[in-house]
């Protein structure tokens, strides 16, 4: 099972960097509104996921794996991971590829989100009455489960939309570029393989391996999160072990791996100071993770797993993630 999680990591990481989707320029871009081409594949890859996993679902062969919908968490740990996305320029999963590439302002935000794992995982008993209440793993299936051909023509009408949605957001971000769609339709089909019951009976996931493994460096793991997580976060660490793999096997095969920290957007709009990039990638990544575990989850495990579930859970975070990134882009993304 060890050896298939890589390799799904590694599909993961090759889509990812394939469709650039993993480089810094790329989703500070969608912060800043100048490129929206992570905003088209997540929709894609929500909106072909819905169809593939709920045919795979009503055919026996995946499961239903949604999160709850704990609304304190799904929404201020929506808003704070969008913040946090806005300052790294990454996601928990696309920090690995990056890191494979060579890029050093990623590991700066891997050590801050392991920060913010650990710091996560001491302060929940301190936090618990903030993240409430929760209301349940809510879903279209669960609202409308019981008329199937209803359930059936939701779901087709709501891959449609999404569908839809990115190829008009592609006609206002006026490129000629079609890797977003490829990405999208590629993630699905790989996460459809993974909710297989036969393969990995899970949704793709990244942000659980930052508290498992600053738990398991800290010797932090006699409480009740730590053996919560314990699971999850050793597959999606051989998972995103898979992801690094692949950013650095195809950055040498093309010659473009390169130490590097200052990214051309990053300059435009930061200076080229790479102490500066550093502590900010630092404190980033601290943010991304700690909002991530509070909602239980970030683009890959929530986001886009969870968009193809149609769960609530996972489509308002989505709404607050973007509400985060898009305020934060602005502010802090300003001209000198």
């Amino acid at each position: 099972m060890g050896i298939l999680t890589l390799v799904f990591g590694f599909l993961f990481g090759t889509i990812l960097q394939k469709a650039m989707l993993n480089k810094f320029d790329t989703i500070s871009g969608m912060a800043t509104l100048e490129d929206l081409t992570v905003a088209k594949a997540i929709m894609v890859a929500i909106g072909v996921g819905a169809v593939i996993l709920n045919i795979e679902i009503g055919a026996g062969l995946a499961a239903y794996h949604v999160k709850p919908f704990i609304f304190g968490g799904i929404v201020l740990g929506g808003l704070i991971f969008g913040i946090g996305m806005a300052i790294l320029g990454y996601c928990p999963g696309t920090l690995a590829v990056s890191l494979g590439e060579g890029s050093t302002d990623a590991l700066a935000g891997i050590i801050g989100g392991l920060f913010g794992g650990l710091i996560y995982t001491l302060s929940l008993p301190s936090i618990q009455g903030v993240l409430g209440p929760d209301l349940g793993a809510i879903s279209l299936f669960t609202l409308t489960g019981k008329s199937k051909i209803v359930f059936y023509l939701l779901v087709f009408l709501f891959g449609i939309v999404m569908t839809g949605g990115a190829f008009l957001l592609n006609k206002a971000d006026k490129t000629k570029n079609y890797r977003w769609l490829y990405a999208g339709i590629a993630f699905a089909v790989l996460n459809g393989i993974v909710f297989l019951i036969s393969t990995s009976n899970r949704p793709i996931g990244a942000s659980t391996t930052y508290p498992y493994v600053a738990d398991l460096l800290t010797g932090t793991i006699r409480n009740g999160y730590f053996e919560k997580i314990k699971t999850p976060g050793s597959w999606e660490l051989i998972f995103l072990t898979g992801a690094m793999l692949a950013g650095l096997v195809f950055s040498i095969l093309s010659k473009e791996f390169k130490i590097i920290a200052i990214h051309e957007r990053w300059a435009k709009y930061k200076g080229t100071s790479t102490l500066k990039r550093i502590i900010f990638a630092f404190i980033g990544g601290f943010i991304l993770i700690f909002g991530a575990r509070m909602a239980g989850g970030c683009t890959s495990g929530h986001v886009i797993s969870g968009g193809m579930q149609i769960a609530i859970s996972s489509l308002v975070f989505a709404i607050f993630v973007f509400a985060g990134l898009l305020v934060t882009g602005k502010i802090f993304y300003r001209k000198n």
